[in-house]
């Protein structure tokens, strides 16, 4: 039974993971990593982040489908 419960949750891992990346709601993960290998960059908050992403999205919008 052990077995099936870390299958389940192994799988249900992935699903996170593919989900999340997909999404893009691992960006500022990624964005706050890099921005911590690099120290003298501020890092901006969640809510400047999005901002920022969005208004790149407004500016060009040939990037997505709808």
């Amino acid at each position: 039974m052990s077995e099936l419960v870390g299958v389940v949750r192994r799988a249900a891992s992935g699903v996170w993971w593919y989900l999340r990346e997909v999404s893009g709601e691992t960006a500022y993960d990624r964005y706050v990593e890099h921005c911590r290998r690099h120290e003298a960059v501020r890092v901006l908050s969640r809510r400047e982040f999005e901002r920022r992403r969005q208004d790149d999205r407004d500016r060009s919008p040939q990037q997505r489908c709808c």
